[in-house]
């Protein structure tokens, strides 16, 4: 029988202190399926300023499994992921962490679930080391999407995952200048399967997702995946609409039909006045939202520009390979 080939794509920024470690722990991992598959590496690195590029560079002379993508700038974690996996040449591909927070004694056991038909094994979160705050509002925001969403989001779940080459293709015809993976590949059907584990302590440095990120990624996630809050906008304000048209036509026939007079109305005009105010400003925030990614749907531009290829098949006489994606 043929080989096969794993891709582990990795996303980098700014982890100098654990890309030495990344190699000799998946490796060991991979150990088990050394007689069945080939393994390449594709770093995708988010413009770091540290010396992570100068290891990766040293790792991709040392190994030719290595390939090293450098961006130009910090496009994102989402862009590095999808980054990672249109570049790679695996017959599937497995995105993991540099923190090493998702173990990577779990791949054999994705790679099973992968031999066994899925085109989709993801890891299901069963614990986490980190704050209950922090947790409880992941919690929040899985099963709140989850809901909004128009097909089922897996739970509990982040983008610790194994994807059939036929998935790669997908996402490879489908750009998205804002993509949020995890609704994109949950999407497509197929058969998808989680697998539940226990995530582990980041080994070195700080997080690079501070709660300013953690909340965009989740407004990014809701937005993509649903219209329900456009339709929540439009409904509210039907209702208001009916409301204010029963509460003047009250007004009127008290006014007209019971000579009835009125004290001066400062407060109620003051109320609506706020209340439509406040009103308008949300729902127009929702809409421009939408339109915001319409505009960036629509609009040319790059969804990654790379500054540096590093082990890739020389395709003009250099390794080193200046391109915009």
């Amino acid at each position: 029988m043929s080989r096969k080939l794993l891709s582990i794509c990795i996303p980098v920024f700014n982890e100098e202190d654990n890309v030495p470690l990344i190699l000799p722990a998946v490796d060991a991992a991979l150990a088990p399926l050394a007689d069945r598959y080939d393994v390449e590496y594709v770093f995708t690195d988010n413009c770091s300023t540290d010396r992570t590029f100068e290891r990766l560079a040293d790792l991709a002379r040392q190994d030719g499994r290595v390939r090293v993508i450098r961006f130009s700038r910090n496009f994102g974690f989402q862009k590095s992921i999808l980054s990672g996996y249109l570049n790679a040449r695996g017959d599937c591909a497995i995105q993991l962490d540099a923190d090493l927070q998702d173990p990577p004694a779990l791949i054999p056991q994705l790679v099973d679930v992968w031999e066994k038909g899925a085109q989709v094994a993801y890891g299901i979160r069963r614990s986490r080391k980190e704050g209950f705050f922090v947790t409880g509002l992941r919690k929040l925001f899985y099963r709140t999407i989850n809901l909004l969403a128009e097909h089922r989001m897996p739970v509990d779940s982040g983008d610790f995952r194994l994807i059939d080459r036929c998935i790669i293709n997908v996402l490879a015809r489908t750009p998205s200048s804002s993509p949020y993976l995890r609704g994109e590949i949950a999407k497509m059907g197929f058969q998808q399967v989680g697998v539940p584990y226990d995530r582990e302590k980041r080994r070195h440095g700080r997080s690079k997702f501070p709660f300013r990120a953690l909340m965009s990624l989740a407004i990014d996630g809701i937005i993509s995946q649903s219209i329900v809050p456009l339709r929540l906008a439009t409904y509210i304000g039907l209702v208001m609409s009916l409301v204010t048209f029963l509460a003047i036509i009250g007004y009127v026939v008290t006014r007209v039909f019971f000579d009835v007079n009125w004290p001066p109305g400062f407060t109620t005009i003051t109320v609506l006045i706020l209340l439509s105010i406040s009103l308008n400003a949300l729902f127009l925030g929702i809409i421009g939202e939408y339109l915001a990614r319409i505009y960036r749907q629509v609009s040319s531009h790059h969804t990654v520009i790379e500054e540096h290829r590093l082990g890739f098949p020389a395709e003009s006489g250099s390794g080193d390979d200046d391109r915009g994606n």
